[in-house]
């Protein structure tokens, strides 16, 4: 099952199966406590979605359980789910993809805005940013402590996250640079 694509929804489930057998339900309190809605479009209803698609390629199984128990069934990773994991996080690691910015739709169209409406849409966002930051901080120090890959991804979007910061700040401050 070599060259098996993933979508970054299906290897960040299929990657959370890896890291120990789970159920969905066990799947959702991982996403939310780790933050992962933040950088992913995964929606409660679409792990049992994806869970489905994973096990239908044979990169996860469940082992036989009573029909009681079908409603929580625990999936494992497979061989070549745990292949295709790892083939897939080197592939999203190594290669650089544009990444969408909402934001830079909006500064696209600067010419649209007063030179003080912008101001203030920055400052607004600086804001709400810095809450962010704080409730990420947050979230790592309650779950501590964190696997190597959920550390990396913390350290990588806090990073991100005060760069933007630095950014917004020094923009926040320039009233019209035309």
């Amino acid at each position: 099952m070599v060259g098996v694509e993933l979508t970054p929804a299906e290897l960040t489930v299929l990657g959370l199966v890896v890291e120990r057998p789970r159920h969905g339900y066990d799947l959702e309190q991982v996403i939310e406590r780790r933050g992962i809605r933040r950088w992913t479009d995964i929606g409660f209803s679409s792990i049992y979605y994806l869970l489905e698609r994973l096990h239908k390629r044979g990169l996860v199984h469940v082992p036989r359980a009573p029909d009681a128990a079908r409603s929580r069934r625990v999936f494992h990773a497979t061989g070549a789910g745990r292949e295709a994991a790892r083939a897939g996080a080197l592939a999203l690691i190594r290669g650089p993809a544009p990444a969408a910015h909402p934001v830079l739709a909006g500064i696209a169209h600067l010419d649209l805005l007063t030179p003080a409406e912008y101001t203030a849409a920055l400052g607004e966002r600086l804001a709400a940013l810095q809450e962010r930051i704080a409730a990420v901080r947050a979230a790592q120090d309650a779950q501590e402590p964190l696997p190597r890959a959920a550390r990396e991804v913390f350290s990588y979007s806090l990073s991100l996250m005060e760069a933007e910061r630095t950014w917004l700040a020094a923009r926040a401050r320039v009233h019209d640079d035309r």
